[in-house]
C-alpha cells in the first residue's frame, strides 16, 4: 500500500513533469540543470532553484534520490547549468550530510519555501562550476 509520501512524490512529480516544467523551461531567467540521462544517454533538462555563491551553485532537490536528475548524477555528476542566460559547465556533488533546513534559509525564499512545501527527502547539492 502507498505511504502518504509516495502518493505526495506521485502528485507532485506528475505535475512538475506535465506542467510546470515546460511552462518554467521556456521562460529566459529560468535556472535550468542540464545532466545525462543514466539509460539513454541523451541530455536532460530541469528547471531549479538555488544560489550562486562565488564558484559554486547551492540547490536543495525536494525528493533527493527519488528525483530523476539526482539519479542521472550519481551515474554521471558533470552537468551544465544555464544561469542568467549563460551556459556554466560544472561537476555536482551529493551532500546527505549537509544541514538541508539551514541551506534553505540561505537560498532564494519562493523556492525555498516550495521545497519545504512539497518535498519528503530533502537532499543538498552543491555544483562546482567552470567556465
Amino acid at each position: 500500500m502507498p505511504t502518504m509520501r509516495d502518493i505526495q512524490h506521485r502528485v507532485v512529480t506528475a505535475f512538475q513533469r506535465r506542467v510546470g516544467n515546460p511552462l518554467l523551461g521556456r521562460l529566459p531567467e529560468q535556472t535550468l540543470l542540464e545532466t545525462t540521462g543514466r539509460v539513454s544517454g541523451q541530455p536532460r533538462i530541469t528547471p531549479i532553484g538555488g544560489r550562486k555563491v562565488g564558484s559554486e551553485f547551492w540547490l536543495v532537490s525536494e525528493f533527493g534520490d527519488r528525483s530523476q536528475y539526482i539519479r542521472n548524477i550519481k551515474v554521471d555528476n558533470r552537468v551544465r547549468l544555464r544561469l542568467h542566460r549563460r551556459w556554466y559547465a560544472g561537476t555536482a556533488h551529493l551532500l546527505p550530510d549537509d544541514d538541508v533546513r539551514a541551506r534553505l534559509a540561505v537560498l532564494p525564499r519562493a523556492n525555498s519555501a516550495a521545497v519545504r512545501l512539497v518535498g519528503t527527502d530533502l537532499l543538498s547539492v552543491r555544483i562546482d562550476l567552470r567556465d
